[in-house]
């Protein structure tokens, strides 16, 4: 199992950003997928998640109506929009594979089975 990011980067409060997560190694289309991300000094905290055929999204509370998760089976790929950011929203963020399904993702990598190593979004003026 590979999950590479990638598309993080430093963007102005407001701003927007998309990152990817590059899967290999398994049929990536048949697994459910999850955003988490982590500050310094911090646990994970889950994002999102998306179902394995793309048909439903589930968001936690502090992003909800500024991020949106979307995959494209054809490419292995796990996309994260990130819109109006703000400063809280500064963290590493991880594509991850969740060992459960149906919008139960917990803030510890305990939930999940996989992930990658990352890619770095900096919110700031």
């Amino acid at each position: 199992v590979q999950l590479v990011e990638s598309g993080g980067g430093l963007v102005q409060p407001g701003g927007s950003l998309r990152i990817s997560c590059a899967a290999s190694g398994f049929p990536f289309g048949t697994y459910d997928m999850a955003w988490v991300r982590q500050v310094p000094g911090k646990g994970p905290e889950w994002v999102s998640a998306i179902a394995s055929d793309g048909g439903k999204t589930y968001y936690a509370d502090s992003v909800k109506g500024r991020l949106t998760i979307s995959r494209d089976n054809a490419k292995n790929t796990l996309y994260l929009r990130m819109d109006n950011l703000k400063p809280a929203d500064a963290a590493m963020y991880y594509c991850a594979i969740p060992k459960n399904t149906g919008g139960a993702y917990g803030n510890s990598w305990s939930w999940y089975d996989f992930w990658g190593q990352g890619t770095q979004v900096t919110v700031s003026s």
